[in-house]
């Protein structure tokens, strides 16, 4: 092993040490002041009705139900007299889902057509749709098919089984033909959606499947449980980040970006090609369609200017940024694309950073192994 190997490896386990201490070793403007809160990162579930989900029943790379205490601790602390909030990248919405009331106006914006379909469900349907939807979940669920079809063809023995595989895309082309309107099309692929989690023959995500194919069990949608009267106020979107952030304005601005080179659109192409119902070719053993339309900039070289943009265009009067601390990973894939250096450096432009943290394990793709992880809120109130 060489020397500058050897420096390599020495600084990155201290630089690991001084993030956990609060404590910055090699030079820079920038001290981590962090606070530590020493609580259980578990967010009790609420009950669910029989033969219904709730938005974070699904499992999804990066989710943060399990950290909504620690949110809610900062919102409590510094937040007050909100009227609305923004998640610009809102994944599959458990965040703000949690603060949505008839008070509060939620502007939820995600750049998927999978998350966005679900997010418009679950935030932006304000008519009660309960009956109609039910019978058509009943009859969906009822549907029968015996002949192949595009997913039967390509996502069959793989994905999911092959009934499974047929019934999916029979129930998608069959929302086409029974939903009255947008709003009953969204929650019935959102069902869909969430459906398919439950018999997917993965770990939670697409990049691949399991070599023994053992979600078997059949199908079956439930009905979406939503709060109409709260969606009132609620904006949903589906656009680049950095151009929505120029065309609104909210109380608090929460920011929950990608950390690495790991493309959401790579993890969760089934997902879009099913929801879109378009069709696409499929290529390699994990059946990816092109996906080059729904990258990321904040999974790339540039994504410390793209987050300098976004935060230079806020007008906000808080923001709060989910960064986890995976800059130093035994997977160059998963290093953080933005530094805690720039993070502050660019967050102090509107004025002081103060940062909160606490251990979490988070959901990954299965490789990596971390021994030590922390999630942490950085928090700016802006006042320039």
């Amino acid at each position: 092993m060489t020397v500058d190997t050897t420096t390599t490896i020495v600084k990155k386990w201290i630089t690991k040490m001084s993030l956990f201490c609060g404590i910055q070793f090699w030079d820079s403007p920038y001290r981590l002041d962090i606070t530590r809160i020493n609580q259980s990162c578990y967010y009790l579930p609420q009950n669910k009705k029989e033969n219904h989900f709730k938005i974070h029943n699904r499992r999804y790379l990066g989710n943060k139900h399990k950290l909504l205490w620690l949110i809610e601790h900062i919102m409590a602390e510094k937040c007050w007299n909100i009227e609305s909030f923004c998640d610009i990248f809102a994944w599959t919405g458990v965040v703000w889902e949690n603060f949505n009331t008839e008070n509060i106006k939620i502007i939820s914006n995600d750049f998927l057509h999978s998350n966005y379909t679900c997010l418009s469900a679950f935030l932006g349907t304000t008519k009660d749709y309960t009956d109609k939807i039910i019978q058509k979940i009943d009859y969906l669920n009822s549907l029968e098919t015996k002949e192949d079809n595009y997913f039967s063809k390509h996502f069959g023995n793989a994905y999911f089984s092959i009934e499974n595989a047929k019934k999916i895309w029979a129930i998608r082309e069959e929302i086409e033909k029974i939903a009255e309107n947008e709003k009953e099309k969204n929650i019935l692929i959102c069902s869909l959606l969430y459906a398919v989690d439950k018999v997917a023959n993965t770990v939670g995500h697409y990049d691949a499947f399991r070599k023994t194919l053992d979600s078997v069990h059949p199908i079956k949608l439930q009905i979406p449980e939503i709060n109409y009267n709260n969606n009132i106020k609620n904006n949903i979107y589906k656009e680049d980040a950095n151009l929505l952030i120029r065309k609104i304005s909210c109380d608090v601005l929460y920011i929950d970006p990608p950390y690495n080179s790991r493309q959401y659109g790579d993890a969760y192409h089934l997902l879009e090609n099913l929801s879109e119902r378009k069709k696409p070719n499929v290529i390699w053993v994990a059946k990816k369609m092109d996906r080059s339309h729904i990258k990321s900039a904040y999974c790339l070289k540039n994504a410390t200017q793209a987050f300098e943009d976004l935060i230079r265009n806020a007008n906000c009067k808080h923001i709060l940024l989910s960064y986890n601390n995976t800059w130093i990973s035994k997977d160059d894939r998963s290093n953080a694309r933005i530094k805690d250096e720039d993070i502050i450096r660019i967050l102090k432009n509107r004025w002081d950073v103060e940062i909160f943290e606490s251990d979490y394990k988070a959901f990954s793709t299965g490789k990596s192994n971390w021994d030590w992880n922390a999630e942490r809120i950085f928090y700016c109130k802006v006042t320039k």
